[in-house]
């Protein structure tokens, strides 16, 4: 099994210089405003490629995504006798990470 994934995008950066300038005659002032916008961009293209033997007579599944990770937590009370907390739940739960890849598995059927 072979698979891929092509993500593409743009990155622009774009900046805007000003500058003023006053001009003195002899009857007359006056502010001139001068305002000069510069941008660039470009284009990127990210692959990734994945490539697995499915073992004989199973069926092999593929995925591309983030995972996140799992953690586990639990939340206590002061008990009010000086010693350790109560506990008043607990749990598990998975966050979001920006790391993104490939997950991979067969099945009988």
């Amino acid at each position: 099994m072979s698979a891929s994934v092509t993500k593409s995008g743009t990155i622009t950066a774009e900046m805007t210089v000003g500058a003023e300038a006053e001009l003195k005659g002899l009857i007359t002032k006056a502010k001139a405003t001068v305002s000069v916008k510069i941008g660039g961009s470009v284009s990127i293209t990210t692959g990734h490629t994945y490539t697995h033997e499915i073992s004989r007579n199973k069926y092999g599944h593929l995925q591309y995504g983030s995972w996140g990770y799992k953690v586990s937590w639990k939340k206590y009370r002061a008990s009010g006798n000086g010693c350790d907390g109560v506990e008043i739940g607990s749990g598990k739960a998975t966050l979001p990470t920006s790391e993104t890849g490939w997950k991979y598995w067969e099945t009988a059927s």
